[in-house]
């Protein structure tokens, strides 16, 4: 991290978020816009169509409740999305916010739809579609490494989607973004795109929050988007196929290939070994990827036995 980055890291973020609690205005949604539809819900709050009626353009509001969301978490959440948004593969955020009795509210543009409602199940996405995921995902996550953050979310239904083929996607929802260094808490459900890390802690326990979690969640990820499929539930000793996965990573000589892990390359599976290390500080950084893309990630039906001869 050079002089510029850590100064923004210390400072930036700190300053913008004192200047903007001191200027969210309270209004009246139905003089200032018109709600055209929903386009997400979560237990956020709701994301809705509107039209602005003073410039005349649509955009996405992102309606964050009062009961369920505090100030502070509010001006993380738009704080860190407005300074990322320069980066084009990070949703774009406007420098909208208000509140309402009941919601902080801010605004950001619209798009297609996520990931999620692309991927076919036990099928995933093209090989071709899948690659220009990763390059721009891990682009993105690069810039906000790079700026001292940490996202703690990636997952599909994260990643914004303005075409079919996905040749523009965005890193969206900061949420539970937070610097690097910040210790936080267990979360309330462990995801398949939790890292092993975050699986063991307990309730009264506090980790060090790292880049390291978004690289291996970006693995996962990858490892979805390519089969239509968790490789587990949780990364936990208790999920058989995580354990089976442990064992493969530390001796792929001695243990053998866990069997829903046959239908990558050699290539694929060296890129996500290096991306899902069991070991935090032993991972690799999201743009690794970049060294794969000219490789094939799936195998060729035809060729599996062959490749599994080659393999051990």
């Amino acid at each position: 991290m050079n002089l510029n980055e850590k100064r923004w890291n210390e400072n930036y973020l700190e300053e913008m978020l004192l200047l903007t609690s001191q200027n969210i205005p309270l209004i009246k949604i139905e003089d200032n816009y018109v709600i055209v539809k929903e386009l997400g819900s979560g237990s956020y709050g709701n994301v809705l169509l509107a039209l602005n009626q003073r410039k005349g353009n649509f955009m996405a509001l992102k309606f964050m409740q009062k009961n369920k969301t505090d100030l502070h978490m509010f001006l993380i959440e738009y704080c860190v999305s407005l300074c990322l948004s320069t980066h084009p593969c990070i949703i774009d955020t406007f420098g909208i916010a208000f509140q309402t009795e009941r919601h902080y509210i801010f605004a950001q543009e619209i798009a297609h739809d996520n990931l999620f409602s692309l991927m076919k199940p036990q099928i995933g996405l093209p090989e071709n579609t899948a690659k220009r995921c990763a390059i721009q995902l891990s682009s993105a996550l690069d810039f906000m490494h790079k700026k001292g953050l940490v996202h703690r979310d990636i997952k599909p239904e994260n990643i914004l989607i303005f075409d079919q083929e996905c040749r523009k996607v965005k890193l969206t929802d900061f949420g539970l973004s937070c610097k690097a260094g910040t210790y936080v808490e267990s979360m309330s459900e462990n995801l398949p795109y939790t890292a092993p890390e975050m699986c063991r802690l307990g309730s009264a326990d506090k980790l060090n929050a790292q880049g390291s979690l978004d690289t291996w969640a970006f693995g996962v990820l990858l490892f979805c988007i390519l089969t239509g499929y968790f490789p587990w539930s949780s990364a936990i000793l208790a999920d058989k196929n995580f354990v089976q996965y442990t064992k493969w990573h530390r001796s792929s000589r001695i243990f053998q290939l866990p069997n829903q892990w046959n239908t990558f390359s050699t290539e694929a599976l060296e890129m996500l070994r290096k991306l899902m290390v069991p070991e935090a500080n032993k991972r690799c950084a999201a743009t690794e990827v970049i060294n794969y893309v000219k490789s094939p990630w799936k195998m060729i039906c035809n060729n599996a036995n062959k490749y599994k001869k080659m393999f051990y």
